[in-house]
């Protein structure tokens, strides 16, 4: 039976949870290191990405992550996509360096410059539309050859992946569909190739 991980140490980690049982797959909140164990995927959601950084090493979380991000999956989303990128122009995030990203932090503005639009997803060879909620997004500035873009917005990358691992500028749990997580769930499914 899958178990999918989400990083609740600060931030919107609830609708994450509502998303993943609403496809039938069971949820473990992710505190401590042990609470790795027996989950076949992390969700590391949106909330304050200096806040959650720290916390990732007070916690002893940081090189667990490390380790279970070498065999399975893990989502970012808002500041948790800052906190996979390989570098954060914010000295105050040390980035686990997941996706061959480099992000700014709320880059789109602030609080009330944020915003909805609909956005096109390519997964699995075809495509779906969804609502994308921005809020207090941050921003790709540039990515590694090897890093697929899934979205866009006005030609910016706002949703991407790296082998088995995805991260979103904006917020899928804040959407009226769960397309992001059932593609999510896909990922965690498919073997590792060694």
């Amino acid at each position: 039976m899958t178990v999918v991980g989400i990083l609740s140490l600060q931030g919107a980690f609830e609708k994450h949870r509502i998303a993943i049982e609403q496809l039938g797959i069971s949820v473990c909140y992710v505190r401590y290191p042990a609470d790795l164990d027996g989950c076949d995927g992390l969700i590391i959601p949106g909330g304050e990405s200096t806040t959650m950084s720290k916390l990732l090493d007070e916690s002893g979380l940081r090189p667990a992550v490390l380790d279970f991000a070498k065999k399975k999956s893990v989502l970012g989303t808002c500041a948790g996509m800052i906190l996979m990128a390989t570098d954060a122009t914010d000295k105050k995030v040390i980035p686990l360096g997941l996706i061959n990203i480099k992000v700014s932090r709320n880059a789109y503005g602030r609080q009330i410059d944020s915003f909805t639009t609909s956005l096109e997803l390519s997964m699995n060879g075809s495509s779906v539309t969804t609502r994308g909620v921005f809020i207090r997004a941050p921003r790709i500035l540039s990515m590694g050859r090897e890093v697929e873009v899934l979205a866009r917005v006005k030609d910016e990358p706002v949703m991407v992946k790296q082998e088995r691992h995805m991260a979103c500028t904006f917020h899928p749990e804040l959407s009226s569909n769960n397309y992001v997580h059932q593609y999510f769930l896909d990922l965690i499914q498919k073997p590792v190739l060694a």
